[in-house]
């Protein structure tokens, strides 16, 4: 079994907790109360959705080869 990269998104919510995305894996959604939580149910979403892939025989990608930045838009 080899090792694969996801970037992931945690997204504080208004009542407590984070949400987390997996913007690679379209619909790879889980939510934790903290931090440590949400990375920890956002593996086993992962794991998840990388079973379901196999069981349809889809293709499976990771984010090894992505690049990140940012950038700050002015806006009038």
């Amino acid at each position: 079994m080899k090792d694969l990269s996801y970037r992931i998104i945690l997204r504080p919510e208004p009542e407590g907790g984070f949400t987390v995305t997996v913007p690679s894996l379209p619909g790879c959604v889980s939510y934790g109360a903290t931090l440590e939580e949400a990375k920890s149910m956002a593996n086993d979403a992962i794991q998840a959705y990388l079973e379901s892939l196999k069981k349809h025989a889809e293709p499976i990608t990771d984010d090894a080869e992505t690049f990140e930045g940012q950038l700050i838009v002015h806006c009038a």
